[in-house]
């Protein structure tokens, strides 16, 4: 007999009248509090148990977490509570970063990305986040206001496990900033789940790429690897290779290799370490192909 869900546990909504008084506030209930912003993941996990908070802290329209804002000096700012269906739908975004809005549309279903944001993703922390190899090879660093104020984080040493990042005690993201891209650039998100797009990934590749006279092959790469690793991962191998070796059919087969073999995967009820290996070799190598031939044609 399949027992009645026990449903949400009591909490008390807090909503503070400045970022200062939510990072006092956060600081001082540290392990009672949780900042909510679309509450896709919080909820459920608090209904299942696996959150315990006795405080809610909302803080959607404080500082700059409603802000979507593009300039070409400065790139894209994203705030903490933009929704993933308002990112895709910026034509600043569609125009000037293509790649982030692919990866926020394979997130979910439409519903949900109307609460859900880029940010909250991030902050997850989770191996798998969709958006989160986007934001990193496109090179976003996180604005976190904290008890001293405001600093910036980078993404390449924000994740510290599952669930678990560099933030302390009564930080903040208020925001993600990503720097003005190249003038030519193509990108290609790659997931593979259980069922629809939208499910869960059981491996995600990112791959970006914009030509760069400075280096041997014309050719820079960015490669982020999801749900293979306790946190995302980049490849740095695979990219050197491609930035060394003039890009050809056999040096995007070489570093596609190079990314099956950077990782040591275990196997989870949802896939196999082999089979996940050979995925990611799989992925990669047709993103890969997928952003050269983007990159060729602009050539």
């Amino acid at each position: 007999m399949q027992m009645a869900h026990p449903g949400l546990p009591e909490f008390d909504y807090i909503r503070p009248g400045s970022l200062m008084e939510a990072s006092q506030f956060l600081a001082e209930h540290a392990g009672e509090a949780r900042v909510v912003l679309g509450g896709t993941d919080t909820f459920v996990r608090m209904r299942d148990g696996a959150w315990k908070a006795k405080y809610l802290v909302d803080i959607k329209g404080l500082g700059e977490t409603n802000t979507l804002q593009y300039s070409p000096a400065e790139g894209l700012v994203i705030g903490a509570a933009v929704t993933m269906n308002r990112v895709i739908t910026s034509p600043d975004v569609q125009n000037c970063y293509p790649l982030l809005a692919e990866a926020a549309h394979s997130v979910a279903s439409y519903q949900l990305r109307n609460r859900a944001t880029i940010v909250g993703n991030i902050c997850n922390a989770s191996p798998a986040g969709d958006t989160t190899g986007a934001c990193i090879v496109l090179g976003g660093v996180l604005r976190v206001h904290g008890l001293d104020g405001f600093r910036t984080e980078p993404l390449d040493t924000f994740f510290k496990g599952p669930g678990k990042t560099g933030l302390r005690p009564g930080d903040i993201v208020t925001a993600i900033q990503i720097p003005p891209s190249p003038d030519f650039t193509a990108g290609k998100y790659m997931k593979l789940g259980r069922n629809a797009i939208g499910d869960l990934s059981i491996v995600g590749v990112t791959v970006y790429g914009y030509p760069d006279t400075t280096v041997p092959s014309g050719f820079r790469f960015k490669i982020a690897l999801a749900s293979v690793a306790p946190v995302p991962l980049v490849v740095p191998q695979a990219e050197a290779i491609l930035v060394e070796k003039p890009v050809t059919e056999a040096t995007l087969e070489e570093a596609a290799q190079a990314a099956r073999v950077a990782f040591t995967p275990i196997d989870d009820v949802r896939c196999g370490a082999r089979y996940r290996k050979q995925m990611v070799r799989n992925l990669t190598h047709t993103a890969l192909q997928a952003v050269w031939q983007q990159l060729s044609k602009k050539g």
